[in-house]
């Protein structure tokens, strides 16, 4: 009779709140998966071959030249805001002292930047980059801006990849006699390189995805950039454009079928680097 009375409670609100996370669970899916066949659905019957025509008119509207200029800033931010995000966090966590207060500045502002809403960073993008700088809409002004953006996320997802690989690795790597930067370089940031590929995945897609503060910086001009300091614009903001002028609406989600496989594309590459480099470091420590 105890018995039964102890764990008959306990066990109706195992159930109660397994059932709530099947629930929220399916309910995820549901919605993820209406999405994409509604998007998929919409869009797949108008894609046709003169979207991918290289030269944008009103009779093709191509989506190439928005394509070819969202892999170009994506491809500028990472290589603007990775390196600083990832040596940052690095400093941060095996560098710095506990308790240091400049570090907690660093912390406290790092949260409020990832918080900031993106057309703020545009408009900051305008006043800088484009009138201060004198960049004008430019693909490269598009890119500093979006490197500021994504900069934050990176730096904390870095950070908590950093923190959770365990200390007993660093104590083997010092007990071996190597110092401390050769065991953050090849100790540390190895194993945390599935956490540092999560950070850099979702920089991806806020990158991809943003409309607000590269219309602000990169402007809209619907061309190939030949130069960093040339105006273009991306397939979010061409997808916007062509949606908002309500007469393309087909080519809008034509150009959403493309985003979507582009994301997805770049998400799978990310994850195929990172088990690439899982791998390696894993026969380099046999």
């Amino acid at each position: 009779m105890h018995k039964r009375a102890k764990s008959g409670p306990k066990c109706i609100g195992s159930k109660i709140l397994k059932g709530l996370v099947f629930l929220a669970t399916f309910l995820t899916f549901l919605v993820l998966f209406f999405l994409i066949g509604y998007i998929l659905v919409k869009g797949v019957p108008h894609i046709k071959p003169n979207l991918f025509a290289f030269q944008y008119n009103t009779d093709n509207q191509s989506l190439m030249p928005a394509f070819i200029n969202t892999v170009i800033i994506t491809v500028l931010v990472l290589l603007i805001a990775v390196p600083i995000g990832v040596f940052s966090a690095i400093y941060l966590v095996e560098y710095a002292k506990r308790g240091n207060k400049f570090v907690g500045v660093i912390r406290i502002t790092t949260e409020t930047l990832a918080g900031i809403p993106s057309i703020v960073y545009g408009l900051f993008g305008m006043l800088f980059f484009v009138n201060a700088l004198k960049w004008r809409q430019s693909i490269l002004a598009g890119a500093f801006t979006l490197a500021i953006m994504v900069l934050p996320s990176i730096m904390r997802t870095t950070e908590e990849a950093l923190k959770s690989v365990p200390d007993s690795y660093r104590e083997g790597s010092f007990g071996l006699g190597a110092g401390k930067l050769r065991t953050v370089f090849r100790i540390v940031l190895p194993s945390a390189v599935p956490g540092i590929l999560a950070g850099v995945i979702l920089a991806i897609g806020r990158v991809v995805g943003e409309t607000a503060a590269l219309i602000y910086t990169a402007g809209t001009v619907p061309e190939i950039a030949e130069q960093m300091l040339e105006s273009g614009r991306t397939l979010a903001v061409h997808m916007y454009l062509l949606a908002n002028e309500a007469l393309y609406m087909d080519q809008a989600y034509a150009t959403a079928v493309i985003l979507l496989i582009l994301v997805i594309g770049l998400n799978a590459l990310s994850s195929f680097v990172a088990k690439k480099l899982a791998k390696g470091n894993g026969n380099g420590e046999n």
